[in-house]
């Protein structure tokens, strides 16, 4: 795996990236998105699920943990996953996200709180706040990406 780092300026940046992604996404890939409150993870995956051909903004899955979208509300399915709500890995066993693999792209936001059970072939996503303003995002790219990233 290899790391890589992009500075997003603002939430257009963010969107922007996302229908970047959504163009090199495909069905079985994993989508990890990694950072604190408001960093910008839901932002990330709205603009993912946009490219994909969702109208309208995707609610955050907060509540419902699993979000999911089919065909023909978007080009692919998609599973979009907010784990922040979980006290123990134990409990995202229940959500058998590994189903999802078989026929859906998986977007999980908090994915720590899967502890090791994440899938290797996940591309990692960071996003911090950076001092000088807007975002840093760091990549930690696995070889089943490296050649989509750079097409990004």
């Amino acid at each position: 795996m290899a790391d890589r780092a992009i500075h997003l300026a603002d939430e257009a940046a963010m969107l922007d990236l996302g229908h970047r992604l959504a163009v090199q996404a495909r069905i079985g890939d994993v989508i990890a998105l990694y950072g604190g409150l408001g960093a910008g993870k839901t932002t990330l995956a709205r603009g993912i699920l946009e490219a994909l051909g969702l109208e309208g903004e995707a609610p955050s899955p907060s509540f419902a943990i699993v979000q999911p979208y089919d065909v023909p509300e978007v080009r692919l399915p998609v599973a979009h996953v907010d784990l922040y709500r979980l006290d123990d890995a134990r409990e995202a066993e229940e959500l058998a996200l590994g189903d999802y693999l078989m026929d859906s792209l998986l977007i999980i936001e908090w994915p720590d709180r899967l502890g090791d059970a994440l899938w290797p072939h996940a591309l990692r996503l960071t996003i911090a706040f950076d001092p000088d303003g807007g975002r840093r995002l760091t990549a930690d790219v696995p070889d089943a990406w490296t050649e989509r990233w750079s097409q990004l």
